[in-house]
């Protein structure tokens, strides 16, 4: 009896090291998630006050909420904003709509048998992901400028009279954004997918082909279902995160003619807190923000609960 209970707290404490050991090892990216994630959050303070660059928060007035207010106070001010948010929904439903893009091109570039050319795929579908807004616009403003490529061949081959207006124009100006979005980032976000497909029970395929299913039986009905579940959290999260579109790809693609329906809300945010130079109305909206997105979180993860009988956070 003794012996047991000597093992039994042997166990424990050997179960009770790993614990610390791995609990040790995520505590830098606790840290580095504090610093960069929540640390920031007392910044927000900037809208209960009357700031100016470059005096001290102390030299300036507090105007409690303020800035609030005057977000609703004026009509100009309210038909921007909701101008604002029609380019922010705009642009989130397009990404949920073709959020299903990555899914079929996992799905597709599993099928691939010939390993080689697979890695070549993928590897070319993943740079664009890691490449920078900027290198990225380079190349938009290489191809589709005034003396781009894509009007030079169209003007030797005799098709135009005068250069096109692909970027210096505001029309179809979602699709636009979105086709570039998706060009950079169909790749990396059919990495998961892969991970999830690798985990398929093997079983199941050599099932269904003993049973005569073909390649798009085995896909339809066993690979789609099988990554059903990663694709509902992630959708969940993208959902969660609504208001979240980024700022990168709309402030270097942003110009006089299509501002107007290119400007989201975080480059909003940043066009009047930086080129207007009014941070506390900029830090206000980002709250506003933030409060939603929080909202958002905490409705999606009911739901999930309630639909899934599991939560996402």
């Amino acid at each position: 009896m003794q012996k047991d209970v000597i093992k039994a707290g042997k166990k424990k404490g050997k179960i009770n090291r790993q614990g610390m050991i791995m609990f040790l090892s995520i505590v830098p990216f606790l840290i580095l998630c504090f610093l960069f994630s929540y640390y920031p959050l007392h910044g927000w303070i900037y809208a209960f006050y009357d700031y100016r660059s470059p005096l001290k928060l102390s030299q300036c007035d507090f105007v409690g909420i303020k800035w609030f207010r005057t977000l609703f106070a004026n009509k100009t001010q309210v038909a921007q904003l909701i101008q604002v948010m029609e380019n922010t929904f705009a642009m989130s439903l397009l990404g949920i709509a073709t959020s299903v893009l990555p899914v079929g091109f996992a799905i597709f570039l599993n099928e691939i048998k010939a390993k080689k050319y697979k890695n070549v795929v993928q590897t070319l579908t993943t740079l664009p992901n890691f490449i920078s807004w900027v290198l990225v616009y380079s190349v938009a403003f290489s191809l589709f400028s005034y003396t781009g490529m894509f009007n030079s061949i169209l003007h030797n081959l005799g098709l135009i009279s005068e250069p096109i207006k692909f970027l210096d124009s505001d029309s179809h100006t979602y699709i636009k954004m979105l086709l570039w979005n998706t060009w950079k980032g169909l790749g990396w976000g059919a990495i998961m997918y892969l991970a999830a497909i690798s985990g398929i029970d093997q079983e199941l395929y050599e099932a269904a082909r003993v049973d005569g299913a073909n390649r798009f039986q085995l896909m339809r009905h066993i690979t789609l279902p099988s990554l059903m579940p990663t694709y509902i959290v992630l959708l969940m999260l993208s959902v969660a995160n609504f208001l979240n579109n980024g700022m990168d790809q709309y402030f270097v693609f942003q110009n006089p003619f299509n501002k107007e329906h290119i400007q989201v809300l975080d480059l909003y945010v940043y066009n009047i807190g930086m080129t207007g130079n009014s941070i506390p109305l900029a830090t206000a909206i980002s709250m506003l923000k933030s409060i939603v997105s929080v909202s958002l979180l905490a409705l999606v993860n009911v739901i999930s609960k309630k639909t899934r009988g599991e939560s996402i956070i």
